[in-house]
């Protein structure tokens, strides 16, 4: 047996916040040192982190990672650590992963598939590496060789596919099995979406089985930039077998994962391999000795296991739980805010917000400790002898509001204030009936005619949303707080929102997500809630009421699903027009086949509306404060999905839906 002891780090990033990044590096090789591993992978592009956008044009950007390069090289003494960083080379910018050894730069392996579909938009700033080449770079006071290299440590190989290479068909990986590569880095920034991380194992399961190699992947962790998720995941896998995985969407800035592997054991499985075909005529150029030789490692049984959460029949909720929790308190300490406020109205989607920063002040209390989330929101440390201490933290980071008017019901006015105590926020009442009629007078007055519900349904029941917005605002000032606005992916869709009204905020933590799934998630909240914090039960006071805006008065019995449509059958259509991007007359098809409740006529209207809709309201979504990626049918125009501000709104299709009928 040749044993080798190696190691994946998921990092918690930030874009151009070079300390940090190089402290949470520094941390993961001394973690990693102590596992005893000799062959470390961080993800891709950690030093500068991954999202810094068009700052990848700035020289000084480029500079500095040089820089922040040459500093880190003293920690890596007796350890080989690959480290990703931009690299400009021949007047081109390339992604690039740095294997450093033992204090000393030995080569540069650069991205040869770059992302460029949904949220990656690396094409813009990077250049794809071409297929087999190698050149000469000078980085950090060394010359080293740069491109589609291998690396021999006294006979054992190390080859490399950086996040999207893995995942095209013409991997590199295959080029490197036929060169006899025995272990795989892969450093990636790979976004969380639902479900993706068993397609993720599984890719990495199947590489270490075909290609015959151990397979070594990293990954980011928390949310980096503002918008997207990374869950973390890390995973080490040999003979198609997973062998040790790291924890996913943990608080903890600095994950390893370590395990033992045999190299012996993939090189025999490889050659008993009838389909295995080796290149026994090498260019030799390609493949850099490393003068450093791996020590022999201890021999570990090494038992992959995963949290009980993820094995859970619930794991969509579960997973939108701890993504949008731990991306709310990256948010909130990376932007500085010392607190949270919500506009809580007594419906669904306040009420989920409200409880998503309740739960991440106790996720962040449990992982981490009190006095970490005290220091992340600038507060004063809480007495640990307090009788509840969570819950006196949780007072001083979360603030929620009810504002009434006179179309605001007891029901809701309950609601908000049930959902406030169980949460442990701070929770004020403030009536704005007054700001409302204010304001209605002033224009009355101005047009000269009186203002009614039957000329005037939509600019009465929007005053209503739009005069809620100076008070939270101010709150938010006042508090140094983060306003977060409360609107979600099903209402994005058609624009039934308030702009200046409720989806008022810095950042719209639901907005990526549908109503049907969200009102589904906080009937299991109610009842079951996530692993190790337990329900909510004062939920049910939400749950049980149909979702209403409350906009007009109550005698007009106003319900969402009255103003749109049934929320099941908005986000179907949702799915097929722009998930799935068909057209009116397909979408028509496909949701008759699913919806045999409704009628034909029927159906047809509500596809109509929802195209119509759809199309007028995109400078809405282009509006929107900055919403969190759980999955990838996603409306956010910056990261996914884009559509013209103005447009045709589908009139020749939907005139021939008409005829059709």
């Amino acid at each position: 047996m040749r044993l080798v002891r190696v190691a994946a780090a998921a990092l918690n990033q930030t874009p151009l916040d070079w300390d940090a990044n190089a402290a949470n590096i520094r941390q993961a090789i001394a973690d990693a040192r102590k596992a005893d591993a000799k062959l470390l992978c961080l993800p891709e592009l950690c030093i500068t982190g991954y999202g810094c956008e068009d700052a990848f044009y700035s020289r000084g950007v480029i500079k500095m990672a040089e820089r922040m390069l040459a500093e880190l090289l003293p920690a890596t003494q007796g350890m080989a650590v690959s480290v990703g960083l931009p690299v400009l080379h021949a007047g081109a910018l390339f992604n690039a992963s740095a294997l450093v050894v033992d204090g000393a730069l030995v080569g540069l392996v650069a991205k040869q598939h770059l992302a460029g579909d949904g949220l990656h938009y690396e094409p813009r700033w990077f250049k794809p590496w071409p297929d087999n080449a190698k050149g000469t770079h000078r980085l950090a006071g060394f010359d080293v060789p740069i491109g589609d290299l291998l690396f021999d440590f006294d006979g054992i190989r190390l080859g490399f596919e950086i996040c999207e290479d893995a995942w095209v068909a013409n991997r590199p990986g295959l080029d490197h099995a036929k060169l006899s590569a025995d272990i795989l880095f892969n450093p990636s920034a790979s976004h969380f979406a639902f479900g993706k991380a068993n397609t993720r194992r599984r890719l990495v399961e199947e590489a270490s089985r075909s290609l015959g190699v151990s397979y070594v992947y990293s990954n980011l962790v928390g949310n980096e930039a503002g918008r997207v998720i990374y869950d973390g995941q890390t995973i080490i896998a040999t003979c198609g077998e997973t062998i040790a995985c790291g924890r996913r969407l943990g608080f903890a800035p600095v994950t390893v994962t370590a395990a033992t592997i045999d190299v012996d054991a993939t090189r025999m499985r490889r050659s008993v391999s009838a389909s295995f075909e080796p290149e026994v005529m090498v260019d030799d150029s390609r493949v850099v000795p490393v003068p450093f030789v791996l020590p022999e490692a201890s021999p570990v049984p090494e038992r992959a296991s995963v949290a009980d959460w993820e094995k859970s029949e619930h794991l969509k909720e579960e997973e939108f739980t701890r993504a949008v929790t731990l991306a709310l308190y990256d948010y909130a300490r990376k932007s500085r805010s010392r607190g949270f406020i919500v506009s809580l109205s007594g419906g669904a989607d306040s009420a989920a917000v409200t409880c998503l920063v309740s739960m991440a002040v106790r996720r962040g209390v449990r992982e981490l400790g009190l006095a970490p989330i005290c220091e992340a929101f600038g507060l004063p440390e809480v007495d640990e002898s307090e009788s509840d201490p969570v819950a006196v933290l949780t007072r001083s980071i979360l603030t929620t509001v009810y504002q009434s008017t006179r179309n605001s019901s007891d029901i809701t006015r309950h609601a908000a204030r049930k959902v406030a105590e169980a949460a442990h926020a701070t929770h004020f009442e403030l009536d704005v009936d007054d700001l409302c009629e204010g304001y209605s007078k002033k224009v009355a007055a101005a047009l000269g005619r009186e203002l009614t519900w039957e000329t005037d349904d939509i600019a009465l029941q929007n005053i209503q949303a739009r005069s809620r917005a100076p008070s939270v605002w101010m709150l938010a000032n006042i508090k140094n707080a983060l306003l977060l606005a409360t609107s979600n992916r099903s209402e994005a869709a058609v624009g039934y929102a308030t702009m200046d009204g409720d989806t008022c905020g810095g950042l719209s933590p639901i907005a990526g997500i549908d109503k049907a799934f969200l009102r589904q998630w906080l009937r299991w909240l109610e009842s079951e809630g996530p692993d190790g914090l337990g329900g909510i039960p004062e939920l049910n006071v939400v749950n049980r009421q149909q979702p209403t805006a409350e906009l007009r008065p109550s005698s007009a019995g106003q319900t969402d699903e009255d103003d749109l449509m049934p929320y099941d059958l908005l986000d179907a259509i949702e799915d097929h027009a722009i998930g799935e991007k068909r057209s009116p007359a397909e979408t028509l098809a496909a949701v008759s086949a699913e919806f045999r409740q409704y009628s034909s006529d029927q159906l047809a209207q509500w596809v109509r509306r929802f195209f119509e809709l759809w199309s007028r309201n995109q400078w809405k979504r282009e509006r929107y404060a900055p919403s969190f990626h759980v999955d990838d049918k996603n409306l956010d125009p910056k990261t996914w999905c884009r559509f013209p501000i103005l447009s045709g709104g589908f009139r020749r299709e939907l005139a021939e839906l008409d005829s059709k009928g």
